[in-house]
């Protein structure tokens, strides 16, 4: 337990060094800055990935015409589809 005191203690007495004269506005100012503007970035990228994964590149996505292709084979070879007959039931 006193070891986890003394660590907690030393974390606060860092944390609390910073808002006198010791602070450095430089360093720590910046460092916000800069994981801000991270986040930011990564908040647009994933924005921007989203509303390319919903509409895709063009008006028509290259997906869904594969897709339609697909259902056309499928439908034309009649693969995948429950039988109506009762032939395996």
């Amino acid at each position: 337990m006193i070891p986890i005191l003394g660590i907690f203690l030393n974390i606060l007495t860092s944390v609390t060094g910073q808002l006198g004269p010791n602070y450095d506005p430089l360093f720590y100012d910046v460092m916000t800055y800069i994981f801000g503007t991270m986040m930011f970035a990564i908040f647009l990228l994933a924005l921007i990935s989203f509303w390319l994964r919903v509409h895709g590149w063009s008006y028509k996505d290259t997906r869904e015409k594969w897709v339609d292709e697909l259902d056309r084979h499928f439908e034309k070879e009649g693969i995948g589809l429950i039988p109506d007959n009762g032939k395996y039931w």
